[in-house]
């Protein structure tokens, strides 16, 4: 059996959501539920001779029982109108001290007739501003108090006088305080989507980011061995028939070449590994300090490569380190697929404590396969997007005497602030 508080919660809720979305509804049992308290109100006698109220001994006229129909009828509109409806409900109540039939007698039996301004001054200080309820507040309070004070029961000070004085001061405090925690609850939703808006456009942003970090990596990776897989496989194809040990020594060569991409690969699919899978690779990322074997498989495919390094001394921040390494291996991969094999290129790597220089210059004499040129790929846009991120530049363009240069500059002090995460590879 269902928990029976449980029960009566969900039917609580769900006649709150039906009388939420028919606010008229509501308004309109408001006004009938308003109008049955002044009726009982106006035709009560409060000081019985034993002293308690009673029922019935007081004379409900018509002029009172129109009088309560109209203040009542005009809460229908408090919603939409508060303001008129406020005035309406003050007036009437005001009128209804004023006009007592009973020449000469308190007019205590009008005053539930404030029943309705109350519910009216409630909704204006709920629906408006601060300074528009504290302003229509004080009037709403002094009106109705005087009037019956002037026009009410005597002496001025009884407690039905008394009564419309705290009734219409509470319904101004209360409709403040309750517009006050409904912005204050409204401004606490509001930050917290805006801060759930925020998380989710920065976890966004990140992922855009490491997608594109391993994108580039891939790109190196893959273009860079399998140029080289491209062009000793093309050697071999060549001088199959008439030199079969030159043939066999290029299909080591592709071997080689295709065992290393498989490890760099390896290494770079790993990173996207969730933390229950085993365990990353854990080899370090490549650098300039094996620059020699990365020249060396591009010599045996055909290039001539002459390297002039200078590198500053100590340990190169790591992201300067494998920045510089993917800038050569990119632009000699670039030299390898679209001016082919005989080329000769020049590596120059200089630098300080402040900037590391990284150049790569081709002479533009090579015999380029077609069948090896795939056409424009992202390998430059993929050295300046590196350069960038490390508040770097990169220059590229044809050489006068022709060829083509690729030149990059990598602030040091702007690699050794990058974190670790970020040049992993």
């Amino acid at each position: 059996m269902p928990d029976v508080t449980t029960l009566c919660a969900d039917r609580l809720c769900e006649l709150r959501a039906t009388l939420r979305e028919h606010p008229y509804v509501v308004d309109a049992l408001l006004a009938l539920c308003a109008f049955a308290v002044v009726l009982v109100g106006s035709a009560t006698e409060p000081h019985g001779t034993d002293g308690r109220p009673h029922f019935g001994e007081r004379e409900l006229t018509a002029q009172t029982v129109a009088l309560a129909a109209l203040g009542c009828g005009a809460l229908v509109l408090r919603r939409r109108t508060p303001l008129p409806v406020l005035c309406v409900t003050t007036a009437i109540t005001v009128v209804g001290l004023l006009l007592d039939p009973r020449t000469g007698a308190p007019s205590d039996s009008r005053a539930p007739l404030v029943l309705a301004a109350v519910i009216a001054l409630y909704t204006v200080s709920n629906r408006t501003d601060r300074a528009t309820s504290w302003r229509v507040g004080a009037v709403t309070v002094a009106v109705l108090t005087t009037a019956g004070m002037l026009f009410g029961a005597r002496p001025w000070y009884a407690q039905e006088n008394l009564g419309i004085f705290a009734w219409t001061a509470l319904a101004a405090a209360v409709g403040e305080a309750v517009r006050h925690r409904r912005a204050f609850f409204d401004a606490m939703r509001e930050r917290a989507e805006r801060a759930e808006r925020t998380r989710e456009e920065e976890a966004r942003r990140r992922v855009a980011e490491e997608r594109m970090r391993i994108a580039r990596e891939l790109h190196d990776v893959v273009a860079h061995h399998i140029a080289l897989v491209n062009v000793q496989a093309g050697v071999a194809s060549h001088v199959m028939d008439k030199r079969p040990d030159q043939a066999k020594q290029a299909l080591a060569h592709v071997r080689e070449a295709s065992r290393h991409a498989l490890d760099e690969l390896q290494a770079t699919v790993g990173l996207l590994r969730q933390s229950g899978d085993p365990a990353a690779p854990t080899e370090p990322a490549p650098g300039l300090g094996v620059l020699d074997d990365l020249v060396d498989g591009f010599v045996r495919a055909g290039l001539r490569v002459e390297v002039e390094a200078t590198v500053p001394e100590g340990p190169l921040p790591s992201a300067l380190d494998l920045t510089a390494y993917r800038v050569v291996q990119e632009a000699l991969t670039n030299v390898q697929k679209h001016v082919g094999t005989g080329a000769h290129a020049t590596v120059r790597i200089a630098g300080d404590r402040h900037e590391l220089r990284v150049s790569v210059e081709d002479d533009g004499a090579g015999e380029t396969d077609p069948a090896a040129d795939t056409g424009g790929g992202h390998g430059l846009a993929g050295m300046r997007e590196r350069a960038a991120a490390l508040n770097g530049r990169c220059e590229a363009g044809p050489l006068p005497g022709g060829g083509f240069r690729v030149h990059v500059t990598l602030p040091v002090r702007a690699a050794a602030e990058t974190p670790e995460k970020e040049t992993s590879a």
